[in-house]
């Protein structure tokens, strides 16, 4: 490794075809999904290159919103890292680290945020960064923590767990994919953070639809309807050996039905079948990781899971 230099959209071809060769790789890290976000963020991404200039790995980044001295990878994404073809190993991945430290240091920024790809994502062993940023100083800052069901190696679910998918079926939920019944989804999402959380969605509806056109083999909306009307669903995030819960939300109908519970047995038996090897309900923690939701962590871990840590590091990059 002797270079790096700045993303420029002319690189998203190649960037994009070594995220779907890297075994830390998802389309969260490829261009398509970062573009998305257009001027949300001052990107700050950079393409690192041997010494016959070739593109051997790419670090998604942006410029914090509230801090202009402060670069994350990445903000507008579960995780980001160093995404390599998985041949930056050892002495290797500290070297090209250091040039990621230096080319932010060279651009003024006094700090790297590194949110690392959480293990279970990775397609082979791929955590060489995260010895990379221990000897270069790096210290963990935040942990959350996340549910994730092995599907190869599911625990028993509990009875209550059972009792629910069993009510669920006795009032007549039905559960189905399909990106037609985002819009009616939505609500529920809407309704479910302003009474549990106090907040929105992430995305807007017009922003999930725009994901869901870009990519419609790894972006799946699964409902559960009564009576023809949607009571409660989910928005899965799918990558080579991971499927991902997000927008989990149900109505009060729903909740007395039981509905999440038929929701989520339909999602996992499919992610199952699909051949991925786990199923991610997402974390379960508030306050950038100080505070654990136990109800809502208790009710996946219910589901058959355990727990996976995402964590976050800080490298500070002055003299």
């Amino acid at each position: 490794m002797t270079a790096w230099r700045a993303y420029d959209a002319a690189a998203d071809e190649q960037w994009d075809a070594l995220v779907a060769e890297a075994p830390m790789g998802t389309f969260l890290h490829t261009r398509r999904f970062l573009g998305y976000h257009g001027g949300r963020f001052v990107d700050r991404s950079l393409l690192l290159l041997d010494d016959r200039s070739r593109l051997v790995a790419v670090f998604p980044a942006a410029q914090d919103p509230d801090d202009a001295r402060r670069a994350v990878s990445h903000p507008g994404s579960t995780y980001g890292g160093l995404v390599h073809r998985g041949d930056l190993v050892g002495a290797a991945a500290v070297r090209v680290l250091e040039a990621v430290r230096d080319a932010y240091a060279a651009a003024g920024a006094d700090l790297l945020l590194y949110k690392a790809v959480p293990h279970i994502y990775h397609r082979s062993p791929s955590a060489d960064d995260i010895y990379a940023l221990h000897r270069l100083g790096g210290r963990l800052v935040r942990c959350d923590l996340s549910c994730a069901i092995d599907l190869g190696e599911r625990r028993p679910r509990t009875e209550r767990r059972r009792r629910g998918e069993r009510k669920a079926a006795k009032h007549g939920v039905t559960v189905a994919p399909g990106p037609d019944r985002v819009a009616e989804l939505w609500p529920v999402v809407e309704e479910n953070l302003a009474r549990e959380h106090d907040a929105r969605p992430t995305h807007t509806l017009a922003e999930l639809e725009l994901l869901l056109s870009l990519f419609p083999d790894a972006i799946e909306i699964v409902a559960a309807t009564l009576d023809g009307s949607v009571v409660a669903g989910v928005v899965l995030f799918k990558s080579a050996r991971v499927v991902h819960a997000q927008y989990i939300a149900s109505s009060e109908v729903g909740r007395d039905v039981s509905a999440l519970d038929a929701v989520f047995e339909h999602c996992i038996e499919h992610a199952r079948q699909a051949g991925a090897r786990f199923f991610d309900f997402g974390i379960s923690t508030e306050d950038a990781g100080r505070v654990l939701n136990e109800t809502l962590y208790k009710f996946k871990s219910e589901f058959g899971g355990g727990g996976v840590a995402h964590e976050f590091f800080e490298l500070e990059l002055g003299p």
